[in-house]
């Protein structure tokens, strides 16, 4: 399989890298650490942009209004979103174009949940997307309501420019109603978990790219460390995660099996906060300051890896269907107990 880029497509991440960097750029990210510790997290007017940019409708046929383009672009903008550290709930506002009014131009906010838990910017959110059964629900908020509506309660997040809620039940809301024309919920989970590695993939690749800078010209006993083969070997790791994830990933909007999405995501799990720690301990002490963003790719990792899917529970779905033995195992890991954690 040929995973490389056409040039639509390269000019396609190139415009949004452009885009990100003169619209999100390191100052803005440190906006969005102290609006996060206030409970907001993220730039409305950003957020209109990227609506602008087309990044929420880009899979939306172009009679909506949308460049009609599919997973394999989305996941190249998601990328992107993920090596500039962009905050907000993107994923689900995207996969709620189309189906929420406002989702597609970024005048709508949009949060979602597959399960009772942890839920990212919920005191923000316009509409709370529910995957938590076969079919996708909807609900309607305004202004800072959905906490109580949900009956969430605020808990320190790792991350401080992703606030956190959390919510004991998603059964009994009588407010949330059937979304038509969404298709299953299965399907928006998967989707949910290939952006999201998506975005796993884009920290990776900015940890490894902080990390080659930065041992270039860091210097000891009068030699960059580079120079010294521990660290070498420690960057060429890092390459060789990245690598396996970007191939996984690409892969996966390709087949769009479940397999393949939660295999994807397990590897750009381990990649992006593989490769932020070690990132890490290249940077030495300096890496825990503003002065790199290391620590920011490191805490936003771990938060991701608890999203949609756990590396636990795609572990045992992948060995599941392996043992099952099945050719085709989507539907055995998209019905596994622990494949849609």
């Amino acid at each position: 399989m040929d995973f490389r880029l056409s040039d639509d497509q390269r000019a396609l991440q190139t415009a949004m890298r452009e885009l990100l960097a003169a619209r999100f750029p390191r100052e803005k990210l440190r906006d969005a650490v102290d609006a996060g510790e206030r409970g907001q997290g993220f730039d409305r007017a950003l957020w209109r942009e990227l609506g602008k940019a087309g990044f929420f409708s880009l899979r939306l046929p172009e009679k909506d209004g949308g460049a009609g383009l599919g997973l394999p672009e989305a996941v190249l903008l998601f990328e992107e979103a993920g090596r500039a550290l962009l905050t907000g709930p993107l994923v689900a506002t995207h996969l709620a174009a189309g189906l929420v009014p406002g989702a597609a131009e970024g005048a709508a906010v949009v949060t979602a949940l597959d399960r009772p838990g942890m839920v990212g910017h919920l005191a923000a959110a316009d509409a709370v997307l529910l995957l938590d059964g076969p079919a996708p629900r909807i609900l309607r908020t305004s202004g800072e309501e959905a906490p109580e509506v949900l009956a969430a309660r605020p808990v320190r997040s790792v991350d401080p420019a992703t606030p956190l809620h959390h919510i004991e039940r998603l059964s009994s809301l009588p407010g949330a109603t059937p979304l038509s024309g969404a298709g299953d919920a299965a399907r928006l989970r998967q989707e949910a978990a290939l952006l999201t590695a998506a975005e796993q993939l884009g920290s990776a690749l900015r940890t490894l790219e902080m990390a080659v800078l930065h041992v270039k010209h860091r210097t000891q006993f009068g030699r960059p460390i580079g120079a010294f083969q521990a660290v070498q070997h420690l960057c060429a790791r890092m390459l060789v995660r990245t690598e396996l994830a970007r191939s996984s990933v690409y892969a996966a909007s390709l087949t769009i099996t479940a397999s393949d999405v939660w295999g994807a995501k397990v590897l750009s799990d381990e990649a992006a906060v593989r490769n932020a720690r070690d990132c890490l301990q290249l940077h030495g002490g300096m890496g825990f300051t503003w002065e790199a963003e290391v620590h920011l790719h490191l805490k936003r990792a771990w938060l991701r890896l608890e999203r949609w899917q756990t590396a636990a529970g795609g572990e045992e779905a992948l060995a599941a269907a392996l043992l099952d033995g099945s050719e085709n195992c989507s539907t055995e890991i998209a019905n596994h107990p622990n494949g849609a954690t």
